[in-house]
């Protein structure tokens, strides 16, 4: 099977979800559960059947979060030396070359992503445009919205 990249920060997130999820979550479905079978017939019983579902989702995302993680090939890039190469996890600094914005992003694996936070995917059209690219070079990213041109001014490996 493919391993998926993901940084040190990324997993250490799914840990804990994980880790919530079985020590807290579950235990709380469990206990609904049984408080709704208290209650008697539970082909009416729509509490019940609340706390089956909520169980089902529960137990998905446990299992989705337990094969990321088994899959996931963790990337530390403070261990990486920076040779000023935009790599998967480092931060990058940019200027959009249109507006003279500066911008900074950090390559995250799809599960981390979150591009209000800056933390873009190393699938995204932008990400894959700067990866191999290096300080002062000019990067022509392809999106949905057209080309655009960014201006690499500073990589770090943090």
């Amino acid at each position: 099977m493919n391993q998926t990249p993901m940084t040190v920060r990324g997993a250490e997130k799914l840990r804990e979800e994980l880790e919530y999820l079985k020590s807290v979550q579950r235990p709380q479905i469990i206990q609904a559960i049984a408080e709704a079978r208290a209650h008697g017939d539970l082909k009416e019983n729509a509490e019940y059947h609340a706390a089956r579902e909520q169980q089902g989702f529960c137990e998905g995302r446990i299992k989705d979060i337990e094969a990321k993680l088994s899959n996931a090939q963790v990337i530390d890039v403070t261990k990486l030396p920076n040779k000023g190469r935009v790599i998967f996890g480092a931060t990058v600094t940019v200027i959009k070359c249109d507006t003279d914005e500066e911008i900074t992003y950090r390559i995250v694996g799809d599960d981390e992503s979150d591009i209000k936070e800056g933390l873009l995917s190393i699938n995204s059209p932008i990400a894959r445009g700067l990866v191999g690219k290096e300080v002062d070079d000019v990067a022509v990213v392809t999106t949905p919205a057209g080309k655009i041109e960014f201006e690499i001014i500073k990589v770090e490996y943090i």
